[in-house]
């Protein structure tokens, strides 16, 4: 059993004037101990969703949440249970999770728990943060320090397992790559497991050890990153590293996805992506594919790679298949 462990979570908000939304359909993911899980998508596929699903942030409406061996409960006014607290998530926005009259040495101080064994100056030195930065308030730091000083407070609990909501996306590609290299070393140096998400493959590419592409609330993808970075599955995944700069001076010019993410309240017919896929044919309009398990520990949701099949590119599987109708 992983560290942390989704399993076909479901999470439904009720909408404004009635009716339900489906953020998550049924999505799996899990975390080890010294692994690092990228989750990856455009904005509005619900992985925000199931990141505050995996730490109770919000209530799951079917599927499990396991940490350690223990169900994941949904957070109240009361104190979390001991066996939760070593479970902690890190916000995109550090500051709006900060408060801006304690100083922040106060506030990395709030999450020692009881097995902490380090001070939080050596706290604020192992994220990277100046000598007197435990005496100084938020605003006296840039974003990329204020980051660092929301990781620091969630290893003052002596995490397992951090799940990180999109911790770089405000920041400059400097501070980016820095604090991409400072959580690469931490997994390393803590055994800690990091649950990743974020929209920036490439940062993605560098971190993580394996990542899982999630469209519209389910998984399309997982594997091991760097094949998924090299040979794409599934047309999801295919489009968004199409979509990926490339900064080596060749002259790649990247694709933006055709379409938008459709409405969760009203998803299409069939395979989700269907609407904006470059291979669909009358199943994928019709029958929803599962995730299925292929060789290699690789796993697709696509009409167009049958389950246990030898992984190939989806577009050399979509090549070959000159009646693609007929594929079971």
């Amino acid at each position: 059993m992983s560290t942390l462990e989704l399993v076909d979570v479901v999470v439904d908000y009720e909408r404004r004037g009635g009716g339900l939304v489906r953020a998550v359909a049924g999505a799996s993911i899990a975390v080890d101990a010294g692994q690092i899980v990228g989750l990856v998508g455009e904005s509005g596929c619900g992985k925000s969703t199931l990141a505050r699903a995996a730490v109770g942030l919000v209530r799951v409406t079917s599927g499990s949440v396991r940490f350690e061996g223990n169900d994941v409960t949904p957070l109240t006014r009361h104190a979390r249970p001991a066996e939760l607290v070593r479970l902690q998530l890190v916000f995109q926005n550090p500051y709006s999770s900060l408060n801006p009259r304690r100083k922040v040495g106060s506030q990395i101080a709030d999450g020692m728990s009881s097995s902490s064994t380090a001070t939080v100056q050596e706290l604020c030195e192992l994220v990277g943060l100046p000598g007197n930065a435990e005496r100084r308030y938020p605003h006296e730091f840039s974003g990329g320090q204020r980051q660092r000083i929301a990781i620091a407070r969630a290893l003052a609990a002596n995490p397992s397992v951090i799940v990180l909501d999109e911790p770089l996306a405000s920041l400059d590609a400097s501070a980016q790559a820095q604090l991409a290299n400072l959580l690469v070393s931490l997994s390393e140096e803590l055994d800690l497991g990091l649950l990743l998400i974020s929209h920036d493959l490439a940062i993605v590419r560098h971190v993580a050890h394996t990542v899982s592409v999630m469209y519209l609330g389910v998984m399309v993808e997982t594997g091991s990153t760097e094949p998924v970075w090299t040979a794409p599955l599934h047309p999801y995944s295919e489009a968004l590293i199409g979509a990926v700069p490339h900064p080596d001076g060749t002259g790649f010019l990247p694709e933006a996805l055709p379409g938008e993410v459709p409405d969760p309240a009203r998803p299409p017919s069939g395979c989700r992506f269907h609407p904006r896929c470059p291979y669909a044919f009358d199943r994928c309009r019709a029958d929803e594919p599962q995730l299925v398990e292929l060789a290699a520990g690789r796993s697709a949701a696509c009409w167009l790679q049958p389950a246990g099949s030898e992984p190939a590119p989806i577009h050399e599987r979509a090549a070959n298949f000159s009646h693609p109708a007929s594929v079971e």
